[in-house]
C-alpha cells in the first residue's frame, strides 16, 4: 500500500500509538511553520530597514515626512534613557574617496547615528556639571542630523541678498508678519533678495505630530523653510548654524551677502542693500559686535557657562543677538572653522569662535540696535518710527509690533531729521 505522508512500516503500530505518532507529527509541522513564518518576517523588515530611500528627508517626499519621520528623541537639555540614540536605518560601507571629491552635492546625512560619549562621566570636571549641561556633554558630538524639509531650489539662481531667520516650529505667527514686511521677496533696484527660515523639531512629543503637519502645509505654499531632524531648544541653536553652513556650501554657492537673524526683529533691507553700495566685499561680517565679554557665571541666567565647560576670562569678538549681516565667500571657511571646534552652548560666541579661527575681524556697525534704539525700554525713542526708517536692524519686537512699525515706516511718514548711519 502507498504511503503518501508516513513511512510504510508505521502502518504496523497499534491503533492508539499510531494516533499518538500523528498527532506528535502535525505538532512539530505547525511548530515549522511558525519558525518560518517569523524568519520570513525578519527577513523583510531587515530588507525594509536596510533599503529605506536616502531621499526620504527631502523635499521630492516633504508630504509623507510626518508619518516617515525618524524618532524625534534627539539631543536636548533633558534626561536621555538608553538608545536615546538608536539608529533607526545604517548605510552600507563606502570606498575611500580622494579629499579634492569629499564635497557633497546634496545633503548627504540620511539616518540618527549618534551615541552618548559615556566615557567622559569618569571625568571629575563633568560630574561638576548641573544636569542639563551634562546632557549636552554627552551628545556633544553629535554634529549633523537628517533634513525633514528641503528648498534646495531657492539657490537656483544669483541673489543679492539672502534672508535667513532662526525660527521655530510653533511660530508661525512671526514667520507670516516677516513674509509680509521685511522677509518679502522681491528685487531692491535689480538685486533679488530671498528668504529662507531654519527650523528643527518640536520640543514637546505631544505637540509634535500636528505641528509638523501645520508646517509641511505651510511650505507647500511658501517653499521657504530648511528642517533639520533635532529638537529646537536653546542649546540645540548651535546645531541650527553648522547645519545652515553645511546646507549653504552644499546648494547656495551664488548668494553675494546673507542676513541672518532671529524672528523677532526689525531689518530694512532696503537700508542693507544701500550700505552695501554694490561693493563686493569678501570677508565682511558686520553687526552689533561685543567685544571682552565675559561668560556669565550666575546660574540664574540663561546665558550661564560653567568654568568646567569654558574657563576663560573673555569671549572673542562676536555678533550680539538679533543678526548680523555677512559675505557669502565666508560660508565655506566657517564651515570649516566649525568642523575644527567642539559644539558650544551659546550660537552666537560659537560662531565669534569660528570667526577667531579664519582670523577674520567682526565689525561693529550702529545701523544693528541689538536692545532697541537705546537701551532704556521705556523710552519715546524705542517707538518712533522715524528712528526705525534709518536704521538695519533693531531687536525686538512681537509680531503685532512689527507689523505695526513697519505700516508706519512705510507710510507718507515725514521726519524732521536724518539720521546718517549708512
Amino acid at each position: 500500500m502507498r504511503c503518501p505522508d508516513f513511512p510504510c512500516h508505521m502502518h504496523s503500530v497499534k491503533p492508539r500509538a499510531h494516533s499518538s505518532v500523528v498527532s506528535m507529527l502535525q505538532w512539530k509541522k505547525k511548530i515549522l511553520k511558525s519558525v518560518g513564518f517569523f524568519f520570513c518576517l525578519l527577513i523583510t523588515f531587515t530588507f525594509l530597514l536596510n533599503g529605506t530611500s536616502p531621499g526620504l528627508f527631502t523635499q521630492d517626499q516633504q508630504k509623507d515626512s510626518g508619518s516617515q519621520m525618524l524618532s524625534n528623541q534627539k539631543r536636548d537639555t533633558y534626561h536621555a534613557p538608553d538608545g536615546f540614540w538608536e539608529i533607526k536605518s545604517k548605510l552600507g560601507p563606502t570606498k575611500a574617496i580622494p579629499k579634492t571629491e569629499l564635497q557633497p552635492t546634496e545633503w548627504d546625512i540620511y539616518s540618527t547615528n549618534c551615541s552618548a560619549n559615556w566615557n567622559i562621566t569618569k571625568m571629575e570636571w563633568y560630574k561638576s556639571l548641573e544636569p542639563h549641561f551634562q546632557q549636552f556633554i554627552l551628545y556633544r558630538h553629535c554634529r549633523y542630523f537628517p533634513m525633514i524639509i528641503n528648498n534646495q531650489q531657492k539657490c537656483s539662481e544669483d541673489i543679492e541678498l539672502l534672508i535667513v531667520v532662526k525660527s521655530i516650529i510653533t511660530q508661525h505667527d512671526r514667520r507670516e508678519v516677516i513674509r509680509k514686511t521685511w522677509g518679502k521677496e522681491k528685487e531692491i533696484d535689480g538685486k533679488k533678495v530671498r528668504t529662507l527660515f531654519l527650523l528643527g523639531t518640536a520640543v514637546r512629543e505631544e505637540e509634535r505630530a500636528n505641528y509638523q503637519k501645520l508646517l509641511e502645509f505651510e511650505n507647500i505654499i511658501y517653499g521657504d523653510i530648511l528642517q533639520w531632524n533635532f529638537l529646537d531648544s536653546f542649546f540645540n541653536l548651535t546645531l541650527k548654524e553648522v547645519h545652515f553652513l553645511k546646507w549653504m556650501d552644499i546648494y547656495c554657492k551664488n548668494v553675494k551677502y546673507i542676513f541672518k537673524g532671529d524672528d523677532d526683529v526689525f531689518v530694512s533691507p532696503e537700508n542693507i542693500i544701500e550700505y552695501l553700495d554694490g561693493k563686493y566685499r569678501p570677508d565682511l561680517f558686520v553687526g552689533d559686535i561685543l567685544k571682552n565679554a565675559r561668560p556669565i557665571r550666575r546660574k540664574d541666567s540663561k546665558y550661564y557657562i560653567p568654568t568646567a565647560l569654558y574657563d576663560k576670562t573673555l569671549y572673542p569678538p562676536y555678533a550680539g543677538g538679533g543678526g548680523f549681516l555677512m559675505s557669502g565667500s565666508l560660508i565655506k571657511k566657517l564651515l570649516r572653522a566649525s568642523e575644527t571646534q567642539e559644539l558650544y552652548p551659546i550660537d552666537d560666541v560659537f560662531l565669534g569662535m569660528c570667526l577667531e579661527v579664519i582670523k577674520v575681524s567682526p565689525v561693529l556697525h550702529e545701523g544693528f540696535k541689538t536692545f532697541g534704539i537705546v537701551k532704556f525700554k521705556n523710552s519715546k525713542m524705542n517707538k518712533d518710527p522715524c528712528f526705525f526708517k534709518n536704521t538695519l536692524v533693531v531687536h525686538k519686537l512681537l509680531p503685532d509690533e512689527l507689523l505695526h512699525m513697519w505700516k508706519l515706516v512705510h507710510s507718507n511718514l515725514t521726519c524732521t531729521r536724518k539720521f546718517n548711519i549708512l
